[in-house]
């Protein structure tokens, strides 16, 4: 649709999930002719229809006339109807290229630049950092994307003036999004890190590498932490690479400093520049210092003063289900991280405590557990493993942590959701105040999805906080405190 007006064509919107909805009426506002498809009729279908979209049902072939499809980042390249589309020659793209594209005629003059992250983990808390810097420096900004709201909406947005509602944007884009977008141009881009993760819906690691390295092909400036050896490798050879440290930062880098978190990339100044101290991060953990020196190295690729970003970073609470302290119990700190949907993200969250008993389990997606068990195996009082793939972190544990102690809980009945999901999770929980002593951790991060037991990560972490907090007795921490 580049060059051409919506109004042109014909688009097939394949997916009516938040980001296709979205993505159709926008369409409809710009004149174009819609057809939708998805697997069963949404709910969104209906008002859909009702100002002009063709609901076509579930197509496996390609209806006649259309110039366009815009998929759900879900649907997999193999998809009988996207396999249809590229065979034909028609074009096949994303929501966030579909908002890339249309942008500059939506804001009437300059669009607001996008700053854009990716990364297997910490996308999101990066992001949200990002949205809370710019904030701070009195930017209107917003993150969205992968997080949030749709790009299509956000840039659509008018003000009370008629003028485009935000001027910066924080753009969270994930290696489905990046493999159906070609001409994103954010003015600067990360990527946090690279490992082991949707292999299925790629086909191989290279191919999931491959499309995470598209949100770096456009941009003037490339991000990445200096720890990760494929991220460090993506921004190697571009023209102006940024990396970031947990030690003493060379010239091109943001690090840390005597506990202090310094900016020798974008400052003149032979010393660099101090954001803040690490002490005044509100979010725990290694990762999480380099999440807020990926954020850092954005805003201050666009300008953003030092002193703005440590107000924001400074300000920063972190998200749901994301390392959150939820309740202290018997003198033993019961920690949600929920979100760690892959074992990445799990050794991250283990190294932030010293002694852990561990919940983990779910849907592997197809990664190797065993270098997450070898690393964090002498970290662990015990582990209480639950999901579909729960015997595969068991032969992992026997193979590098024999000492262990394991138990493992087996999942009630997947067609009563809410019945067995808190069922199993009341289990898991009971086992771990069990395995646990005064000082230790409980921490739920799972490394697998959740779809076999809970319906997301959100309703796993939900259920394992009223697990926790049916434990508390009086005199206990109280429930809810942030980490």
């Amino acid at each position: 649709m580049s060059g051409v007006q919506p109004a042109d064509r014909t688009v097939l919107v394949a997916g009516l999930g938040v980001s296709g909805a979205a993505a159709a009426r926008v369409l409809l506002e710009l004149g174009a002719r819609v057809l939708l498809t998805d697997a069963a009729e949404p709910a969104a279908a209906e008002a859909l229809t009702a100002a002009g979209a063709t609901w076509l049902g579930r197509v496996d072939t390609l209806p006649e006339g259309v110039d366009q499809v815009v998929t759900s980042p879900g649907w997999r390249p193999d998809h009988p109807l996207l396999a249809d589309a590229a065979r034909r020659g028609v074009e096949v793209v994303g929501e966030p290229e579909l908002a890339w594209r249309l942008r500059i005629s939506a804001a009437g003059g300059e669009p607001a630049p996008w700053l854009a992250v990716t990364g297997t983990n910490g996308k999101t808390t990066t992001v949200t950092m990002l949205e809370a810097i710019l904030l701070a420096a009195g930017r209107r900004a917003v993150a969205a994307g992968n997080v949030g709201r749709p790009l299509i909406e956000v840039v659509t947005e008018r003000d009370a003036d008629g003028g485009p509602a935000y001027d910066t944007i924080a753009v969270e884009l994930s290696s489905f999004q990046l493999h159906w977008s070609s001409s994103l141009a954010p003015a600067a881009a990360a990527v946090l890190n690279v490992a082991d993760d949707h292999t299925d819906w790629h086909g191989s690691f290279e191919a999931y590498r491959n499309a995470k390295a598209r949100i770096l092909a456009r941009t003037p400036v490339a991000v990445a932490d200096a720890g990760d050896e494929v991220a460090a490798a993506l921004v190697a050879g571009h023209a102006h690479p940024v990396t970031v440290t947990l030690g003493e930062p060379a010239p091109g880098q943001l690090g840390v400093r005597a506990g202090v978190l310094v900016d020798h990339a974008f400052t003149d100044d032979p010393a660099g520049e101090v954001l803040l101290e690490r002490s005044a991060l509100a979010v725990p953990g290694p990762h999480n210092t380099v999440n807020a020196l990926v954020a850092a190295a954005l805003a201050r690729a666009i300008g953003i003063p030092a002193e703005a970003v440590g107000r924001g970073l400074a300000g920063f609470r972190g998200g749901a289900h994301r390392n959150v302290l939820v309740a202290t119990v018997g003198g033993v700190d019961y920690v949600d991280d929920s979100k760690a949907t892959n074992p990445h993200a799990a050794g991250a969250s283990l190294a932030a405590y010293p002694r852990v008993v561990w919940i983990a389990g779910g849907l592997l997606k197809g990664a190797d557990v065993d270098p997450l068990v070898a690393a964090v195996a002498p970290r662990l009082a015990g582990v209480v493993l639950l999901g579909r793939d729960r015997a595969l972190i068991a032969a992992s544990l026997a193979r590098h942590a024999p000492m262990v102690p394991v138990v493992t809980v087996a999942s009630g009945d997947h067609d009563r959701v809410e019945t067995s999901a808190m069922a199993t999770m009341t289990q898991v929980v009971a086992a771990a105040a069990e395995l646990a002593r005064p000082g230790d951790t409980v921490l739920l991060a799972p490394a697998a999805a959740s779809m076999d037991v809970f319906r997301d990560y959100a309703h796993r972490g939900q259920a394992f906080a009223d697990a926790v907090v049916a434990l508390r007795r009086p005199g206990d921490g109280a429930a809810g405190t942030g980490r």
